[in-house]
């Protein structure tokens, strides 16, 4: 944090107190103290730590790519270009080890309602798709349905499945997988490729 920051937010929280309590008395300054504190918390529960993302690659072990697909990947030119990205099928091929993670999108509506099965049914719709396209250029795979958060997904399944490589394949071109592609970059130890596929 920039060293004038702090003394903005200590002024930012305690200015509005003094005035509640110079202006309206002790039940007006208590109330702004009060919420105050609320903001606080929410602002702290709401921020995300921006550690570097998985463990680092080990030289020894097999080559393992975690796809993050948020479209279905079905045509033939989409497959080679993710497999050329990744380098899948080059050497050793048996040796490698493909997940492909599926985030399962989810409305506003449907968050609000709690009604998150259509998201998942929509988000293994798309891992069908992509696994098969796949198992069509030779390239065999598992697949995980994941958290509506891009970035969020990526770092559970790197929990468990340690890749040495991450490619984000997006269908159209989208605000949200943008800003998930750049703070992967950042963040990840293992090799990141953001592949826009734009439909094609």
């Amino acid at each position: 944090m920039a060293p004038w920051k702090l003394p903005v937010i200590v002024a930012a929280i305690a200015v509005p107190i003094v005035v509640g309590f110079w202006l309206g008395g002790g039940g007006v300054g208590v109330a702004v103290g009060a919420l105050a504190v609320v903001v606080i918390v929410v602002v702290a529960v709401r921020q995300k730590p921006l550690g570097p993302i998985g463990a680092p690659p080990q030289s020894d072990a097999p080559h393992r790519v975690l796809l993050v697909v948020t479209e279905a990947v079905e045509a033939p030119a989409a497959v080679q270009r993710i497999a050329a990205a990744a380098k899948l099928g080059e050497g050793d091929a048996d040796g490698d080890e493909v997940l492909v993670l599926a985030p399962a999108r989810i409305g506003f509506l449907d968050r609000w309602a709690s009604d998150v099965e259509g998201s998942r049914q929509d988000a293994q719709k798309n891992l069908v798709v992509t696994v098969a396209a796949l198992a069509k250029a030779g390239i065999a795979a598992e697949a995980r349905v994941g958290d509506e958060d891009i970035v969020q997904a990526t770092e559970d399944q790197l929990q468990s499945f340690v890749a040495d490589e991450v490619v984000l394949v997006s269908g159209r071109p989208d605000e949200e997988d943008e800003k998930a592609a750049g703070e992967l970059s950042s963040r990840l130890r293992a090799k990141f490729h953001h592949l826009p596929l734009d439909g094609g």
